[in-house]
């Protein structure tokens, strides 16, 4: 297992800069400007409230297995969000209360698990976001293998390394910084159009075409 792959400063630094134009965009309107893509489809949130926006950190895991979380909190950096592939498997959790505690005091963004969480009770009492497929008391191997800061697929979706996360109530959605700046630019655009709808339909002027101004 190796971070060799970790970000390198400028481009930490272009997440970084991606994660900030996102804070408090809707992912239902990120989605609809990633051409509906599947995403990270299947996983639901645990915690009590508030939105995810970070930087992934990767990880790969084999079915029940944690100890790839671990290290991979071992060099996370504030900010991160540990996106975790497990395959989808939830006969065993592979984060409870304790992993929960030591992200936090970290500074970690949040968790994205293609998996089961434990501690269930925890994580609804708390801000800290977390995404998962299911709650099990079922505890995880610590074995190994795995690995940090490579591609993952989690719900059919690749996440790589440094991919900007977004998290609300309706889901997890990701892109690569890269695309930040055009996508920010169709996610406002939208936001105003549907504003502007909202406005009509409000004052009775709405005559059911998307975007268009009723006479």
């Amino acid at each position: 297992m190796t971070d060799a792959q970790a970000l390198s400063a400028p481009d930490r630094a272009a997440s970084a800069a991606a994660v900030e134009l996102f804070r408090g965009a809707a992912t239902a309107l990120i989605s609809d400007n990633l051409d509906r893509l599947p995403g990270l489809v299947g996983l639901r949130p645990f915690h009590r409230g508030g939105a995810l926006a970070g930087i992934a950190l990767t990880v790969r895991v084999r079915s029940g297995d944690n100890l790839a979380i671990h290290q991979a909190l071992n060099i996370a950096q504030p900010g991160d969000v540990i996106v975790v592939d497990g395959g989808g498997d939830t006969s065993r959790a592979l984060v409870g209360d304790i992993m929960k505690a030591i992200a936090e005091s970290r500074g970690v963004a949040g968790f994205v698990i293609d998996g089961a969480i434990r501690d269930s009770a925890a994580f609804a009492a708390s801000d800290f976001p977390c995404y998962a497929r299911a709650a099990i008391h079922r505890g995880p191997y610590k074995a190994g293998p795995g690995e940090i800061n490579v591609p993952v697929s989690v719900g059919g979706w690749t996440v790589r390394p440094g991919d900007v996360v977004v998290g609300d109530a309706d889901g997890v959605v990701t892109f690569p910084a890269a695309i930040a700046a055009s996508l920010i630019t169709a996610v406002r655009a939208q936001e105003a159009r549907e504003a502007e709808m909202l406005h009509m339909i409000g004052e009775g002027r709405y005559d059911g075409r998307y975007g268009k101004t009723a006479k």
